[in-house]
């Protein structure tokens, strides 16, 4: 599935975006772009394991995969908002 942005394009725009930031970003947004009628329900999923993985990374738990790779796309949300242009 093609991004509606190309990684190559916002590793230029938003140089903070790390590696992990950017295959996070573009795994997320393929699965939730894929989600056709469900699209709420598995951003939702990935929000909760995002906050899973706070939680557990405060704690100095170990993170699944899927808890990482949350963590990684809403930190890589957060830089990219960040570095938003003003309006």
């Amino acid at each position: 599935m093609r991004l509606p942005v190309e990684p190559e394009r916002l590793r230029r725009r938003y140089p903070s975006l790390s590696d992990e930031d950017l295959a996070a970003f573009a795994e997320v947004s393929a699965r939730v772009l894929a989600a056709t009628g469900a699209r709420g329900r598995v951003l939702a999923g990935v929000m909760s394991a995002a906050l899973r993985g706070r939680e557990k990374e405060a704690a100095g738990a170990t993170l699944d995969g899927e808890e990482r790779t949350a963590l990684a796309y809403t930190r890589a949300l957060s830089k990219m908002q960040d570095g938003a242009p003003d309006a």
